[in-house]
């Protein structure tokens, strides 16, 4: 049997390649037959650039898919042969996995392209989990990729007043068809008083990063207001120096807002649930279907590509060189 699968080589060197596929099945594993995957535009892009010491190359990228299960191992009782699942795959057309932890069955009436956007509906829950988002606040969210774009979206669902802020018109307007409140776009040089206005100047009560740009995080301080917070989603990276002391004051002086800065980092929580901790990625990702089944989280906005495995580098230039246009892409496992 062959299998395709997409490989980081090295630094910036994506290939399509095939082998034999020979990997045995051992107890509580299955091996899957992938349908569609979705590149995670920050962690991915960061994989490719050499900088992540975690990934190893040459390495087969990805962690978000939609497979069915082709055979089942020993000791397997709660899945059989055509289940449709949502895991943690990565762009290979099989792969042999575990069944523990985030490996779920789908939803009959779910659209599958929408699947592996779970994950990363599950990374922005968690700005959602660690916030004080209450019915009434005003929430601003900076990056809306695809992160930030859903974090928005939850936040909304908990009844706020969500600002989003981004350089891209095309990010503005994708945000405004998932049914954004309010889109500012981050070049204007009156976002502070814009967002002023809009909260009757008491500024925002819980900021959203999903930027991961330390630059942007520093400057939005001065968007929250009085014992406010300031949620940090996307994963700071990058070299950045300023005043540290001018910024541990937004924390520490009551003036200056005594705001609480906080981590959002998904592996805060646990995979599973288990009775000391109320959240958990599975419950996430079962609560991001049934929100998905309701369209009370717009998933079809966020598709920028379906793209053929084949397509591997096209994919990661776009998203690299062509941000306004390439976001949300899937591959499709079906063409191979």
């Amino acid at each position: 049997m062959k299998n395709t699968k997409v490989v980081f080589q090295g630094p910036w060197q994506v290939e399509t390649v095939q082998e034999i596929f020979s990997q045995e099945i051992g107890p509580q594993e299955v091996l899957v037959k992938k349908l569609y995957t979705l590149i995670s535009p920050g962690t991915e892009l960061a994989m490719l650039s050499g900088n992540e010491a975690w990934f190893q190359m040459p390495g087969i990228p990805g962690y978000a898919a939609v497979s069915e299960i082709v055979e089942v191992g020993e000791g397997v009782p709660s899945y059989e042969e055509g289940d449709i699942i949502f895991h943690y795959g990565n762009h290979a057309k099989y792969e042999v996995t575990g069944t523990n932890g985030t490996f779920l069955k789908v939803p009959k009436s779910l659209n599958l392209q929408w699947v592996p956007f779970t994950r990363m509906a599950t990374v922005a829950t968690t700005a959602i989990r660690v916030s004080n988002i209450e019915f009434g606040d005003y929430v601003s969210v900076t990056g809306l990729g695809l992160i930030g774009n859903m974090a928005a979206q939850l936040a909304q669902a908990q009844g706020a007043t969500v600002i989003g802020i981004d350089l891209s018109e095309e990010r503005l307007r994708i945000a405004k068809q998932s049914g954004l409140h309010v889109a500012i776009n981050g070049k204007d040089r009156n976002v502070k008083e814009k967002i002023a206005e809009i909260t009757q100047a008491k500024g925002v009560s819980t900021h959203i990063e999903a930027t991961g740009v330390p630059q942007v995080a520093v400057e939005s301080l001065a968007y929250i207001g009085k014992l406010g917070e300031i949620i940090f989603l996307g994963s700071p990276r990058g070299e950045y120096q300023t005043d540290i002391t001018d910024v541990l004051n937004y924390c520490h002086l009551y003036n200056r807002g005594c705001i609480t800065f906080k981590g959002a980092h998904e592996w805060r929580y646990p995979v599973e649930p288990n009775e000391f901790v109320k959240h958990s990625l599975v419950r996430n990702s079962t609560i991001v279907f049934e929100l998905m089944k309701h369209n009370r989280l717009q998933i079809a906005p966020l598709i920028s590509h379906v793209l053929e495995p084949k397509q591997a580098k096209e994919a990661y230039e776009g998203l690299k060189v062509n941000k306004d246009q390439y976001s949300g892409v899937l591959f499709d496992w079906s063409t191979v």
